[in-house]
């Protein structure tokens, strides 16, 4: 089985063809193509190539199928005995891809 490790949004994610991917927003369209050129290990079968940090001329294409917003998460600080409460919310913007070549 083919696959790779690519790092996008600071974070490293295992990619292999038509796997489906959650992850930084991306200022891109729906439905465009993007390309990663971060491409820190390519694996098939046996045969492994290791970047220093990362592999010249590789690529992975991909296809941005979907902008959205993670689900709330809530942020509360709390102090007891001075009666001090902090709640706040944040939604992480996400761009969902399709991997379409390794």
């Amino acid at each position: 089985m083919k696959f790779a490790i690519i790092e996008t949004g600071g974070k490293q994610y295992r990619v292999a063809l038509d796997s489906k991917l959650k992850i930084e927003k991306l200022p891109v369209a729906s439905g465009a193509e993007v390309v990663f050129d971060k491409v820190l290990l390519m694996a098939d079968g046996d045969q492994v190539e290791i970047g220093a940090p990362y592999i010249v001329g590789a690529k992975i294409e991909a296809k941005a199928e979907e902008q959205g917003r993670a689900r709330k998460v809530i942020v509360f600080k709390y102090h007891s005995k001075t009666r001090q409460e902090k709640k706040r919310g944040h939604r992480q913007p996400y761009t969902r891809v399709r991997i379409t070549k390794v």
